[in-house]
């Protein structure tokens, strides 16, 4: 039985280093560093959208330093095949001088993987990633290979309106636990950027966590209670974004096709516990769900061709769903 007190705290502590040592490097994007915060906790995969040059890949590659787990990064470009990610059968030659086939692991088994500009790779290589995520192991030949743990993908894409970038299909983008907007710095934050990438000295972080505490975290996060009718809220918020269901509001109606899987009603139950734990509280509020629900459903909610003509987002729908649906079970 978890000492409920004593973990909360020291995960709320940790948790805020990390942020901390982060922060000596990204400037702003508080709010996609504490995404990514409650991906990692949640031990679900995160997938971050910016145009190039925002600091997808330093936020990425900051994080990493400050837990002693094993990375790697892969580069998705259009030539990037299968095997490059998960690794492929080679001939080798035993002490004896036999030859025979031997599993040369790819980039893939790592603690903390980053999977940057995962749109510019084809749907085939895409999958490859996708489907080592989802199952948390990798098949090659006759053999399937366990993946280390824990295991945790953060991948970037450039909106898919850029030049070379090949869409994730819509259930491939369900397997990512968070779809998290990076936004461009204000004035302010550009002066400071360039403060700390122009000067003589860089920043260094230091290590805060490994993975015994990160397995331990995940594991408490599970352990948090959470009342049922803010369960049944997050139940009803994820039916709600079908247009055939009588909950639906008329943007729903309106401009979607398909409503959120199942995985997002987990998705806000599991975050909105992380929520809680990263503010010290050690039980789920209908606010923690609110504070999740864009970056939970706004990739498992799919728009029909009104809501292009209409410029209306998902975020857009999000929005007009929380400000309807009451806490309350009418």
């Amino acid at each position: 039985m978890i000492d409920t007190n004593s973990s909360v705290d020291r995960l709320t502590v940790t948790a805020r280093r990390i942020e901390e040592e982060v922060s000596k490097v990204i400037v702003g994007q508080e709010g996609t560093l504490r995404g990514v915060m409650i991906c990692l906790l949640c031990g679900g995969h995160a997938l971050l959208e910016g145009v190039p040059g925002l600091g997808k890949t330093m936020l990425v590659r900051t994080l990493a330093a400050t837990l002693d787990l094993q990375h790697s990064r892969i580069q998705f470009t259009p030539d990037l095949m299968p095997g490059d990610i998960v690794g492929t059968n080679i001939l080798a030659e035993d002490e004896d001088g036999q030859r025979r086939l031997t599993f040369r692991p790819g980039p893939v088994f790592a603690n903390l993987v980053l999977a940057d500009e995962i749109n510019r790779a084809t749907p085939k290589t895409q999958s490859a990633l996708l489907e080592a995520m989802q199952e948390r192991n990798v098949s090659v030949g006759n053999a399937t290979h366990r993946l280390p743990e824990p295991f945790f993908v953060l991948a970037t894409q450039n909106p898919i309106e850029m030049e070379g970038t090949y869409p994730l299909p819509e259930a491939q983008l369900d397997r990512f636990f968070f779809k998290l907007r990076v936004g461009y710095p204000s004035q302010q934050e550009m002066v400071e950027i360039l403060q700390r990438t122009t000067s003589p000295e860089s920043p260094r972080v230091e290590r805060v966590a490994d993975a015994a505490w990160l397995l331990q975290a995940q594991a408490l996060v599970r352990e948090v209670p959470i009342a049922s009718y803010v369960m049944e809220y997050a139940v009803r918020l994820t039916m709600s974004t079908h247009p055939d269901q009588p909950t639906a509001t008329p943007m729903v109606q309106k401009y979607l096709r398909y409503g959120a899987s199942p995985r997002a009603a987990q998705t806000l139950v599991l975050a909105a516990k992380t929520a809680a734990l990263l503010d010290g509280r050690y039980n789920v509020s209908y606010e923690d769900i609110r504070q999740v629900a864009r970056p939970a459903l706004r990739h498992r909610i799919i728009t029909n061709l009104d809501a292009e003509l209409a410029a209306v987002t998902t975020d857009d729908i999000i929005d007009e769903l929380l400000a309807r649906l009451p806490e309350e079970r009418a």
